[in-house]
């Protein structure tokens, strides 16, 4: 009798060191996520982005002295970072740009360190270690030449935040109330629509390898991706880029698949 009494208290007890630590472990999440939450939030109330009626193409340049004949001519100088975001470039020099999707959570940073892929897989824009990650762009990448495919990476996050967004794109009707994606350089406003909406894997030798695809080599190259990205989607948007649009693949966590990858592609049209 008293060993049944002793494993009953040994269950109850295992019992409670397991609730008290799943509790531990979800109010842990939930004062994260309040924290990484409060945090974008402030870096998005430095921006002031005007709206797309007034918004200009880019910023403005430095005017260049006339020449004389006492001068050479000068080489015109390089654009000014946009109002918007220059204060907060001024905290973080990796910071190469800012995505937005209206009606979602989506209003974020993107952050690029070329020298140091995936640097911002699992750190906060202040570099600190975090689940949530930034968003980021793939090293390969270049957003002021700009390169043919962006590729930008962002985690799926059980409290709809980073690019858990992403998965409402599943739906067409989602898509056709949500069709455009602001991704800005520091000096250039960009309004792109997405044109398709998959999954794949990533596995090595498995699956669409999207982020591969950087510069095309030649309108064939371009166009086989753009093929590939359509036949792929969950449905047909109607929008087909042609050779010399610059695209985006948005890339998030997708969990049907083994390793899987969901990616929302746009191409730029502003």
């Amino acid at each position: 009798m008293k060993i049944k009494k002793i494993l009953n208290l040994v269950i109850i007890l295992a019992l409670v060191v397991v609730f008290a630590v799943s509790a531990f472990m979800v109010g842990r999440y939930f004062l994260d996520s309040k924290k990484q939450s409060d945090e974008y939030d402030k870096l998005s109330e430095m921006v002031s982005r005007p709206t797309e009626s007034a918004a200009p193409t880019q910023a403005p340049t430095q005017p260049s002295e006339a020449p004389t004949e006492q001068t050479a001519p000068q080489k015109p100088k390089e654009p000014q970072i946009l109002p918007a975001y220059a204060d907060v470039y001024a905290l973080n020099g990796d910071m190469v740009g800012w995505i937005k999707i209206e009606g979602t959570k989506v209003d974020y940073p993107v952050m690029h360190t070329p020298e140091r892929p995936n640097y911002y897989l699992k750190r906060d824009f202040k570099g600190n270690a975090s689940d949530w990650g930034c968003i980021y762009m793939r090293e390969e990448c270049d957003i002021n030449k700009p390169s043919d495919n962006i590729t930008l990476y962002g985690h799926c996050m059980n409290d709809g935040s980073m690019f858990a967004a992403l998965h409402n794109y599943g739906k067409k009707s989602f898509w056709e109330e949500h069709k455009d994606i602001y991704f800005d350089s520091l000096t250039e406003y960009h309004v792109y629509e997405i044109f398709s909406v998959f999954k794949t894997s990533a596995n090595v030798g498995e699956g669409f390898a999207y982020h591969q695809m950087v510069d095309a080599a030649d309108e064939k190259e371009f166009n086989d991706f753009i093929a590939e990205c359509k036949k792929l989607s969950f449905y047909d948007t109607g929008i087909t880029p042609v050779y010399g649009d610059k695209i985006i693949c948005l890339s998030t966590c997708e969990y049907t698949l083994d390793n899987g990858r969901l990616v929302v592609a746009a191409r730029r049209i502003a």
